[in-house]
């Protein structure tokens, strides 16, 4: 069931409001969430008052503000109709994708070639993951696409999460024989000595950004079997050396801080049935000072080829706390001015 929406006159000049009624007052307790936190969210980020009466949200604000909520209000509640859940990151995705109720998913992985209409969603062995703007849609549309995919931008965008998950979902179906994670092993302007331990122990913390975000798809006894039987691999960039990574999916993150002849190496590793995708954020270099990246040269080398794509995140594209983004917003600024 839906949600009708009726707009009475305005009780004044200057009071504008959309009512919006709910069938299911269960469904809608959720839709609000404890101490109506949801609809606090939306409050302050569309700028609008919503008050509940009964099984109705009275909406207040400026016209399109209203109608960017009572959207954004409806995709919400199909989403908890078709049992799913609804946290604060969800509300953010909806606020701005559009807030757009249409369709029941295109599940990434069931259609490789195009995504028509509907939202993109990752099916995953832990969750159901969905890109959160329009920038990482059409970058999880590029990394089925192409062979070859770029993703470059700020912190906090998604471009290593989303290129993983799309991994794991390519896996799980049977399109890939084997996931390859890998990132150059630089310190981010700290000089941290040598590590104890075995090979292992002193790449791994390297490497935890990657374990992370595949332990957030797949089971941690799952992600430790499948490293045994080596169908899963996260090692440093330059263990890639010699190698032909065949039918699997690889993703070279941190990319800004791989030399240009390591980028090059890396990217002639591509075999058969492969797909490859390379995050990078050009304001986090960690090189020595002179040594060029190979992100950066590869973004001028291959801009026009055939099968690669390059897709950009700003500031917008931030969906880690807000914070992050007014930070990056901030430092951005500074570089300018």
């Amino acid at each position: 069931m839906g949600i009708s929406a009726l707009t009475p006159p305005p009780k004044s000049e200057d009071v504008h409001e959309t009512l919006l009624e709910f069938p299911d007052n269960r469904v809608l307790i959720d839709l609000c969430g404890e101490f109506d936190r949801n609809l606090a969210q939306i409050e302050q980020q569309l700028s609008v008052q919503i008050i509940r009466r009964g099984n109705q949200l009275a909406l207040m604000g400026e016209a399109d503000s209203r109608e960017k909520a009572a959207e954004v209000l409806g995709a919400l509640y199909q989403r908890l109709e078709a049992g799913r859940s609804v946290e604060p990151g969800d509300i953010d995705g909806e606020i701005r994708m559009g807030g757009s109720a249409e369709g029941t998913g295109v599940r990434a992985g069931d259609q490789l070639e195009m995504f028509k209409g509907g939202k993109v969603e990752i099916q995953t062995r832990k969750k159901l993951i969905e890109p959160r703007t329009e920038a990482q849609k059409a970058y999880v549309q590029a990394l089925y696409n192409n062979e070859l995919a770029f993703g470059i931008g700020p912190a906090g965008t998604g471009k290593t999460y989303l290129a993983v998950a799309v991994g794991v979902n390519m896996f799980i179906n049977g399109h890939v024989d084997r996931i390859i994670l890998s990132r150059p092993a630089v310190e981010a302007g700290e000089r941290l000595g040598f590590l104890p331990g075995a090979m292992e122990d002193k790449v791994d913390p390297y490497m935890q950004p990657l374990y992370d975000a595949l332990n957030d798809f797949l089971p941690g006894k799952q992600v430790e079997k499948l490293k045994e039987e080596k169908r899963i691999e996260i090692a440093p960039l330059a263990f890639m050396r010699g190698r032909t990574l065949s039918n699997a999916f690889v993703v070279l993150d941190e990319a800004q801080n791989a030399t240009t002849m390591q980028m090059k190496m890396f990217l002639t590793r591509l075999g058969e049935g492969s797909r490859m995708v390379i995050t990078g954020d050009r304001s986090q270099v960690d090189l020595p000072r002179g040594v060029m990246s190979g992100l950066r040269d590869a973004e001028r080398i291959l801009a026009g080829v055939e099968s690669i794509s390059f897709n950009y995140f700003t500031a917008k594209d931030v969906v880690r706390h807000p914070l992050v983004a007014r930070i990056i917003d901030a430092y951005e600024a500074d570089e300018q001015g």
